[in-house]
């Protein structure tokens, strides 16, 4: 079975650890864990990862956050991977900094990623791991409050939410959404 794990982010060191880029984050810390390395491709950087005789591809989008729709419905299509394997993992200013929620559909939220896939899949019923980021900005600073940098506080917590981010993905590819959600929501 193919899945296809598409982490959410804008490409270059200047967005390198800002939080609108945590789907970066998470892919980053699993090809880590498992000793892979990202190489250039079309619409992005990916790399697989072979998990309990699974194929996984992790796919970071190149194409900045606005156009993430782009690359996801190329790599669904080049992959041949069916559209309930794919997993978005994205930044959300909905929840408190480092909540995890899996959900199977729902709407875009105001995220620009999120509503680039919707418009270009035409569908809103795919997997998304929202990393909380919180929203602790003045009205009218959203943007450059999800183009800033973790502060000292939620950098000594990444690693262990990172850490739960990619036993999250390790189970959705493994034993699928419904038990993942039950096992992992709220935590």
């Amino acid at each position: 079975m193919k899945y296809l794990i598409a982490g959410l982010g804008n490409p270059g060191a200047e967005y390198a650890n800002t939080r609108h880029n945590i789907g970066f984050m998470v892919l980053d810390f699993i090809a880590k864990q498992n000793n892979l390395n990202f190489s250039a491709a079309r619409f992005g950087h990916t790399c697989t990862w072979k998990h309990k005789s699974r194929q996984i591809i992790l796919l970071k989008p190149d194409t900045y956050m606005n156009l993430s729709g782009k690359s996801v419905q190329y790599w669904l299509q080049q992959e041949k991977v069916a559209f309930e394997n794919m997993l978005v993992v994205t930044d959300d200013l909905a929840l408190p900094f480092g909540t995890i929620r899996l959900r199977g559909k729902g709407s875009d939220g105001g995220h620009n990623g999120l509503k680039s896939i919707q418009s270009v899949t035409g569908r809103s019923d795919y997997a998304r791991l929202r990393f909380g980021i919180g929203s602790d900005f003045a009205k009218g600073r959203q943007v450059d409050y999800v183009l800033s940098e973790w502060n000292r506080d939620e950098e000594s917590k990444m690693p262990e939410r990172l850490s739960l981010c990619a036993d999250l993905v390790s189970s959705f590819c493994s034993i699928g959404l419904a038990f993942t959600m039950n096992n992992f929501n709220n935590k």
